[in-house]
């Protein structure tokens, strides 16, 4: 087992040293960020000083292997547009991202294995052939086209939600919520709904067709023979080993709620790391903008790590497979 996590975390340092360069070297493509930051009338002399003071003068080795260092040890610059430390800006936006993506990721996780079960139990019903057709929408229409269809019936037609931003906050501590204010509440209904109904729908139709094909297993005609009640087939023995396929795709869906934000966040104009990045890409905010990519790059590989870890506490048939090869 240690030796499968410590092979694990090698290849996660791998990976983000892969990506962490591959995010260094097209940033260099979108544009010189000295064109924003100086003036019309400025001087070759006025480019050279800030060009050699922001470092960017510097071989592209250098800047990366100096900039890895740096993030190690949690600092990510300093933002061209700002002024300011990347950390403290990316602490200010995180709360707003991570309580949009866990609301996001609780209704997509519970809401889809449970219409998942039941459309896979009473996969000939009308009320299981409704919500298959309906989930189709959320297949099938972009995430920005969600939001809009929302915004114009709920916000604009009725009037029942904003149509934008975070509402009232409250600082507990460090942390910025709005979990705890009614404006804030009623401000995530909507991005919160448009940002899950993708993943929701993927988990249902997921643990649908796992589970319609572990219920036609022999074990589970054994133990309806064995006079087992309905209820304990289903959930004890039929879901159970459903959930190695479906914890895979639930863990990189987690992390994709994060990292595709972007778009939610923009639709909505939620005052999170989404609409950051948006805006850096604007002013061509290079530390920003790697700082973001490599959060990121963490959250999906942590996330798969644990997905990992998973497997071993839920299908005893890998661990057996792994002791054998030894």
């Amino acid at each position: 087992m240690l030796s499968f996590i410590f092979q694990r975390v090698a290849q996660s340092a791998l990976v983000l040293l892969v990506v962490g360069l591959v995010a260094f070297a097209m940033f260099r493509f979108v544009g010189d960020p000295i064109d924003n930051m100086l003036g019309q009338e400025r001087t070759i002399e006025d480019v050279e000083r800030l060009r050699a003071q922001l470092g960017l003068d510097q071989p592209f080795v250098v800047q990366y292997v100096r900039y890895l260092q740096e993030a190690m040890q949690g600092n990510f610059g300093v933002s061209f547009r700002q002024g300011r430390p990347v950390s403290d800006i990316l602490l200010e936006r995180a709360p707003a991202t991570l309580e949009l993506a866990a609301v996001s990721g609780f209704l997509a996780i519970s809401i889809g294995i449970g219409l998942g079960v039941f459309t896979a139990i009473r996969r000939n019903g009308f009320a299981a052939n409704a919500i298959m057709t309906v989930s189709l929408i959320g297949v099938s229409l972009p995430t920005f086209l969600i939001g809009i269809l929302l915004i114009y019936l709920f916000s604009v037609e009725l009037g029942w939600l904003p149509s934008f931003g975070r509402g009232e906050t409250v600082r507990v501590g460090n942390w910025t919520t709005g979990f705890l204010t009614t404006s804030g509440l009623q401000a995530l209904i909507l991005p919160s709904i448009t940002l899950g109904l993708y993943q929701m729908t993927l988990i249902m139709r997921l643990v649908r067709s796992e589970m319609l094909e572990v219920l036609r297993q022999d074990y589970i005609r054994f133990a309806r023979a064995r006079g087992l009640k309905e209820r304990s087939v289903n959930f004890r023995h039929a879901l159970k080993n459903t959930l190695v396929p479906v914890i895979t795709v639930t863990g990189l869906q987690l992390g994709s709620i994060i990292a595709f934000a972007i778009i939610t966040e923009t639709v909505f104009q939620w005052p999170g790391v989404g609409l950051l990045f948006i805006n850096a890409i604007q002013f061509v905010d290079i530390p920003v903008m790697a700082a973001y990519l490599m959060l990121i790059s963490v959250m999906f590989v942590g996330i798969n790590l644990i997905v990992d870890l998973l497997y071993f506490a839920i299908d005893p048939r890998l661990r057996v497979d792994r002791a054998g090869g030894h």
